[in-house]
């Protein structure tokens, strides 16, 4: 057994913008880029990345009744991840609507070179 198989799903960290030289898209990452000192803009495409899978997991949710099984648990789950990374505050901001109103900005203000 030299060669150790490795089961173990790849996904893609970071999307690329649909339009590459939008200039209104471009400024706004610049002043994004320097704001937070970021090395490049894929750190900002990734944060987006992340930011567009959550928000549409709290959507789907909240296309659920209230009372769904499935609504209350992974709505719990998704919002108990938001308080670990500290997006959402635990008592003010405690329901699947406050997901939808995240945005960049609230990621990288978390990030560790940031502080």
């Amino acid at each position: 057994d030299l060669m150790v198989k490795s089961y173990r799903n790849q996904s893609k960290t970071s999307k690329t913008p649909r339009r590459p030289f939008e200039r209104e898209r471009m400024v706004k990452e610049m002043m994004l880029a320097g704001e937070f000192g970021l090395k490049t803009k894929r750190e900002i495409w990734r944060v987006q990345l992340t930011l567009a899978r959550i928000r549409k997991a709290a959507r789907t949710l909240l296309t659920l009744e209230e009372t769904d099984p499935k609504r209350i648990f992974e709505g719990r789950a998704l919002l108990n991840r938001m308080f670990k990374f500290g997006l959402l505050n635990q008592e003010a901001e405690n329901a699947l609507d406050y997901i939808l109103s995240l945005d960049v900005t609230k990621f990288l203000e978390r990030r560790l070179q940031t502080q």
